[in-house]
């Protein structure tokens, strides 16, 4: 069977290992440490949430680990913005490339919590219990 082109797993693992390359370069100040932790943890939890959602339980299960990867996601971003922005790294432009591939999982997984909610079947109305 041939690789899928699309393959979010792949794109989330690599956005993981370039974020954790950016971290590792960034000046050791108590500015970078701090920022450096945030940005590691939001932008590597992902790439783990999106294998829990794999194996997930339920519909509201799958919902729930796609929003906590939205929420992670957008969180980098920010964190990969304000080291953009600060002299954390030696050549800030540099991070272009990946501050646009955060956009992109972030829509992607905006597109995919819409796609699961709008197949998500009705609830079921509660049955009443008669006592006898």
């Amino acid at each position: 069977m041939a690789e899928p082109k699309y393959n979010l797993e792949e794109r989330l693992l690599e956005f993981a290992v370039r974020v954790i390359r950016v971290t590792k370069s960034m000046n050791r100040s108590a500015a970078g440490i701090y920022v450096a932790d945030q940005l590691l943890r939001s932008a590597t939890s992902p790439y783990g949430h999106h294998g829990e959602a794999e194996g997930a339980e339920s519909r509201d299960d799958f919902i729930h680990k796609l929003r906590v990867c939205y929420k992670e996601l957008r969180e980098a971003r920010r964190w990969l913005r304000l080291v953009q922005r600060t002299p954390l790294v030696k050549k800030p432009e540099l991070l272009d490339g990946i501050i646009t591939e955060a956009g992109e999982l972030v829509r992607i997984f905006a597109a995919s919590i819409r796609t699961a909610e709008n197949n998500r079947p009705p609830a079921r109305a509660k049955r009443a219990t008669l006592d006898a």
